[in-house]
């Protein structure tokens, strides 16, 4: 069963650690997407350290097809934005299933 973390999960989570009331909290998390947002519209690339880096990247016209009925349809150009985990991540996640640890 996959369980998702949301955004009222995280506020409470900034509420409980720093003490702010529930709506401050809520929108030091609203500035912080935005800026991220802000700085992704501008093509610009987001590195968090220790987390990850976000980047857009543009992909051109291309002709697709429908697997089920096979008919080919022009999938139009677009920005899709891309996230690289950092090493320290990708360990920390990897630290569960590591026999030595």
């Amino acid at each position: 069963m996959r369980i998702n973390l949301t955004k009222e999960e995280i506020v409470n989570s900034i509420y409980m650690q720093i003490g702010y009331s529930k709506k401050i909290s809520e929108n030091l998390l609203e500035d912080f997407f935005e800026i991220i947002f802000d700085s992704l519209k501008k093509n610009n690339t987001v590195k968090i350290a220790k987390f990850g880096t976000f980047h857009v990247r543009f992909k051109k016209r291309r002709i697709g097809r429908n697997p089920k009925t096979k008919e080919k349809k022009t999938i139009s150009e677009r920005k899709v934005i891309l996230f690289k985990p950092s090493k320290e991540l990708k360990k920390k996640i990897n630290k569960q299933y590591d026999p030595e640890k």
